[in-house]
């Protein structure tokens, strides 16, 4: 058993499961929230050099940068799905040969999506209607940070495999260390050597280069079938295509995400470019509450995370009518959160807007956004964990189909035909909270089905009766 329990892992095959989500969620929870003060850090320095814009061209890279990230991303979802279904089968040589090939395939998506998108960003930027000196901003953000896009993979690589053998307490000491680091060379760059976002965007790679560093030595230094060998670095042809099974749905789901993303984005920079000709105040308005919600979005995330992992083990040791309580506990913290998360931001929006933005028109587009996103706030957190179950279960594919079609194609649609009559922003924002309404509902109908298909199989085979087909 030591073998498969570390001092900071988590039982997740046995006993309560409430208290046990908070204790995986909370520490996720912490780190999350530690990374988005570091992230509006960077926005609010940017904001100290004085350079018009800097916020806005800042902002206006988010969905680009998702784009690739979310490739990425998604397959670190395969990982921590394959290693934490290999533990719940108590089978460590399947785990350290996950591990081993999940970190060369993130450093090879890592690479591919750094060299795309060194070529690509600026007319990329250009075609989503960034201009002038707006452009040459983002552009210059984004060159520095695509090059520092392998170290950011390996990162998010190695902490899904923290997670998915229930420590999350490793990577919240070190990210909270390195996400400190973040802020001093910020303010070093900006205020002390006079740089402006490429000041913001060195320092975000420097603290990811030491990130991936401090994970991957104490990853070499785990007991457990974890465990980093370098000379185990090896592409696992097996492991491989579980990770890409189960990751590659995922990436694909958050790559087109981001395309819908990006298509509101520039829709949001045509409004800008109507009501303030050659300034940003839209744009910096729309970034300012994007980044206050991104706290609200990784506490509901951590859930999502719990939801996925919890599930995948527990699916791994074929305890299906465990996944009905880890759904019923993750819907509730996730719920709770979602309601205390967006109370707080729109309750102290003034003192929290007042650190990004001044101008009358960008706080009231700040504000637009932030009361039709948070209010219904609770659809998005469960739309997630909904999603994080389905992948849990071994279905990945329906859960990016249902995410598509309710989220992507609905905001498209909507995009194109509500905001052509109807020619105000408010609409273009209540496109999210429509879509995570409908993708929650289908996330929970698909997911219970599929739980109980495979509880009523079992049950079936326990008593000697042939198993259901389907």
């Amino acid at each position: 058993m030591k073998l498969f329990k570390g001092s900071r892992d988590i039982n997740m095959l046995e006993g309560p499961i409430l208290g046990k989500v908070f204790l995986f969620a909370f520490p996720l929870i912490v780190t999350n929230i530690l990374q988005v003060l570091y992230n509006a850090a960077d926005m609010i320095v940017a904001g100290m050099s004085n350079v018009e814009g800097a916020i806005g061209a800042i902002g206006t890279t988010g969905a680009m940068v998702n784009l690739f990230l979310n490739i990425f991303m998604g397959f670190s979802v395969g990982t921590n799905v394959v290693v934490a279904r290999n533990l719940g089968k108590r089978d460590p040589d399947a785990v350290s040969r996950a591990v081993h090939s999940s970190l060369l395939v993130g450093l090879i998506t890592g690479v591919v999506c750094s060299g795309i998108g060194l070529v690509i960003s600026r007319p990329l930027l250009s075609l989503l209607g960034d201009r002038g000196h707006i452009l040459d901003l983002a552009d210059l953000y984004t060159k520095i940070y695509f090059a520092g896009v392998p170290f950011i993979a390996l990162s998010n690589y190695l902490i899904a495999i923290f997670r998915a053998k229930g420590d999350t307490a490793t990577p919240l000491v070190i990210l909270t260390g390195t996400g400190l680091l973040n802020v001093g060379m910020n303010l070093v760059f900006v205020l002390v050597l006079g740089m402006s976002v490429d000041g913001v965007a060195l320092a975000t790679v420097i603290a990811n280069i030491v990130s991936t560093l401090l994970l991957g030595v104490k990853l070499m230094h785990d007991e457990g079938p974890c465990r980093l060998e370098l000379r185990k670095l090896r592409l696992d042809k097996r492991a491989v295509k579980e990770i890409i099974r189960d990751g590659l749905p995922a990436g694909v789901q958050g790559a087109l995400f981001s395309l819908s993303n990006m298509l509101i984005q520039s829709t949001i920079i045509g409004f800008n470019n109507r009501l303030c000709p050659g300034g940003s105040d839209v744009i910096d308005g729309n970034a300012a509450a994007g980044n206050l919600e991104g706290f609200a979005y990784v506490a509901t995330n951590s859930v999502y995370q719990a939801s996925v992992t919890f599930t995948s083990q527990n699916y791994g040791a074929a305890k299906y009518r465990r996944i009905a309580s880890v759904m019923r506990c993750c819907y509730l913290v996730t719920g709770l959160i979602a309601i205390a998360a967006g109370g707080i931001l729109l309750g102290f929006h003034k003192p929290l807007l007042s650190l990004y933005v001044k101008a009358p028109l960008a706080v009231e587009t700040a504000m637009t956004r932030m009361k039709i996103m948070l209010i219904p706030y609770i659809a998005l957190a469960f739309m997630e964990v909904g999603s994080g179950v389905l992948r849990g279960l071994g279905r990945s594919t329906t859960s990016t189909l249902i995410s598509l079609i309710g989220s992507c194609v609905f905001r498209l649609v909507w995009i194109y035909t509500v905001c052509r009559f109807v020619d105000r922003i408010q609409f273009v924002y209540l496109s999210y909270p429509i879509s995570w309404t409908l993708t929650a509902l289908t996330h929970f109908i698909f997911s219970e089905t599929i739980r109980r298909r495979y509880q009523k199989r079992q049950e079936a085979e326990q008593l000697g009766l042939a198993p259901e087909a389907g």
